[in-house]
């Protein structure tokens, strides 16, 4: 939903369609991140276990990672639970893979993704492996700030992103 200040009532910017998994639904999006410039919502579609882009004033959405028929896993291309969104300026995703115990990195336009936080299906809570990790942010040096459940630390990865040349 979105609201004007001031306006009790919203408008449905993402959605409205039922719950399910068609390009039309989410099922419980979780994480969203606003990419102003593209004017549309990065969504963490939960229930989905895929990453979608909605632009707004858009009827649906356009897969990003994961599982476009919802389905579940935890190689490079799959997400169990994907709960946090965040991009970077050069347009890269960060998921939470929660149930996965993961970070996982996306470049632009790929949907395969790399794990950099986090050791995929092994969770904990030490210097290498996360415990369902659930937000993040990236801070003005690319470092990424993941919050996880039950354990009061944040964690710190710094972030190294290479650009290819042709």
């Amino acid at each position: 939903m979105s609201y004007l200040a001031g306006v009790s009532s919203g408008t449905v910017a993402a959605g409205g369609n039922g719950l399910g998994t068609s390009n039309t639904q989410v099922k419980y999006p979780v994480g969203v991140y606003f990419d102003a410039s593209s004017n549309s919502l990065i969504i963490a579609n939960t229930g989905a276990n895929n990453i979608v882009r909605w632009v707004l004033g858009a009827s649906s959405w356009t897969l990003i990672a994961g599982s476009i028929s919802g389905a579940r896993g935890n190689n490079a291309t799959f997400l169990n639970y994907p709960v946090g969104v965040t991009m970077d300026p050069m347009d890269n995703i960060y998921v939470a893979d929660r149930n996965n115990h993961r970070i996982q990195f996306f470049l632009t336009g790929q949907s395969i993704g790399t794990t950099i936080a986090g050791v995929t299906n092994t969770s904990g809570n030490s210097s290498t492996l996360l415990y369902n990790p659930y937000s993040m942010v990236l801070d003005t040096q690319l470092n990424l700030h993941s919050k996880q459940e039950s354990w009061k630390g944040c964690i710190r990865a710094t972030v190294q992103l290479y650009t290819e040349y042709a």
